[in-house]
């Protein structure tokens, strides 16, 4: 494991420069020979800016994918690669692992009704309710659907747990709360959010019993983010990767609190009742006496996007078979639709100029060694992680090395920009091995090794070290502290928050 430890250490160690560390007098007797402790510490600010200042400038529109500017910005990173003597990992000895994109725009009526024997209820698009397609065809529709109120849309044997009970909800809608069970930390992990309460499981389980459609009731607690975050992302073209044999809803849907409680309140239920219900693990779906239609008209289209896959050849006969992969997305959002917007451009620089620096960083260090390090050290620029991990989800379907064969997932998304701290966050501590490797490199600095500052977002199941954990590859998401050097107790918290 000493080769982990040494790529773990390559981020531990970013921003130490040659000034006096006011951790030094902290830091344990290194354990890392010193070609490698030159190594990271070549790694400074200095060094991941001018990726991030390159990748995040105008001329790469905002690197949307499919677009020229994400060409450049493939074609830029492949070659940094090879100045940093790695080789193409990619099929046909090429630096790129294509795919292709399915583009969906959706068009939304602008209300929404939903019936019942003596009364009809109207939504608002935008103001009360988000839809998307669930499939890929030119219309998705809903007809004359029952909405059936289904809990937390869950089942999870392993906690004793199933919202559903057998009950047949083929062609039906299904209302469902946000978030996971989080009241008891001995039902499933308490506040730190699991898989089981993101939107996209509720989809995918939603569709699992045959429903038509599938609505999620946004809170701010338990989305993590406001309402105005689902109009923005959940607006315009989606892009996702050609559908297989998976089933699928027709319509995938967002609706605020308010407007579900006026659902439930035509069926003549109360909201806050359901909800409590709900939390009983002897739940049953309640249908609501309430029908609802709903077409959207969807203009496709198709693009190709890549990974950009580097691979630097282990030194040691033995190990050299075995992969750790260093990952950071190159895409962001392109350019805004706006015409009269001053600046159009998402330039991403932190999001995720920030993580494609500092891989490009770790590549150099390693390029640099007078000696490999003794595994298979990958470098996977993933695209299409604001769709969904999609490229990452590729790699993972699609892997260029069995996933077997792959020792551990570095990933590096969103970094610090705020100063220097005197922890760094592990998301998905205590999920792998890899801990003690994590905690045994942030000893050496003098650096606690936390968790996540925020498990309540799920940020886990949020970024593309999932999609290969999903495979089984384990998972490290490194991300910067809230304990700031110079700065009082809660400064960084308040920054992070901000953000």
């Amino acid at each position: 494991m000493r080769a982990i430890n040494t790529l773990c250490m390559t981020l531990l160690l970013l921003g130490c420069g040659p000034e006096q560390d006011p951790l030094d007098g902290d830091r344990q007797t290194p354990r890392f020979a010193p070609a490698e402790i030159a190594a990271s510490e070549s790694i400074t600010a200095e060094t991941v800016r001018p990726a991030i200042a390159e990748l995040s400038s105008d001329r790469y529109q905002g690197r949307g994918p499919g677009t020229a500017g994400d060409r450049a910005a493939r074609a830029y990173l492949a070659e940094r690669l090879d100045a940093a003597g790695f080789r193409p990992a990619a099929a046909g000895g090429s630096w790129e692992q294509p795919f292709d994109l399915l583009g969906i725009n959706a068009s939304q009526p602008r209300a929404w009704s939903f019936t019942n024997a003596r009364s009809n209820l109207t939504l608002g698009q935008g103001s009360d309710f988000i839809a998307a397609s669930g499939v890929q065809a030119e219309q998705a529709a809903i007809e004359d659907a029952e909405v059936v109120f289904v809990g937390y849309g869950i089942q999870a044997p392993e906690y004793g747990w199933d919202d559903f009970k057998g009950m047949d909800l083929r062609g039906k809608v299904l209302l469902m709360l946000n978030n996971d069970p989080d009241w008891d930390p001995e039902l499933f992990e308490g506040k730190t959010r699991l898989y089981y309460g993101r939107w996209m499981y509720k989809y995918e389980s939603a569709a699992r019993q045959g429903a038509v459609g599938a609505v999620v009731i946004h809170t701010t607690p338990s989305a993590g983010y406001p309402w105005q975050v689902v109009q923005t992302s959940w607006s315009g073209e989606q892009f996702e990767l050609p559908a297989g044999a998976e089933p699928r809803l027709q319509v995938e849907a967002w609706v605020t609190e308010a407007a579900a409680r006026e659902i439930v309140g035509l069926g003549g239920q109360d909201l806050n009742a359901l909800v409590a219900a709900a939390r009983e693990p002897n739940f049953e779906p309640v249908p609501l006496s309430v029908r609802t239609s709903l077409t959207l008209s969807n203009a496709l289209s198709t693009t190709t996007t890549a990974n950009v896959l580097g691979i630097l050849d282990g030194s040691d006969p033995e190990l050299a078979d075995e992969i750790v992969i260093f990952m950071a997305h190159h895409d962001h959002l392109g350019v805004a639709d706006e015409a009269t917007a001053a600046d159009r451009i998402y330039n991403g620089a932190r999001d995720n100029g920030s993580g494609l620096g500092i891989v490009n960083a770790i590549a150099q260090a390693f390029g640099a060694l007078p000696e490999p390090p003794r595994r298979s050290v990958l470098v996977a620029y993933v695209g299409a992680e604001e769709q969904g991990l999609l490229g990452s989800r590729y790699l993972a379907e699609t892997p260029v090395v069995p996933t077997g064969r792959m020792a551990a997932v570095i990933n590096y998304d969103g970094e610090n920009i705020w100063g220097r701290t005197r922890d760094i966050a592990f998301i998905g501590l205590g999920k792998s091995t890899l801990d003690e490797t994590a905690r045994s490199v942030g000893a050496h600095q003098g650096r606690a090794v936390v968790p996540d500052q925020f498990p309540d977002r799920g940020y886990f199941y949020r970024s593309d070290q999932f999609s290969l954990a999903k495979a089984g590859v384990p998972g490290m998401f490194l991300k910067g502290g809230a304990n700031f050097i110079g700065r009082p107790e809660g400064w960084g918290e308040e920054q992070l928050l901000a953000y």
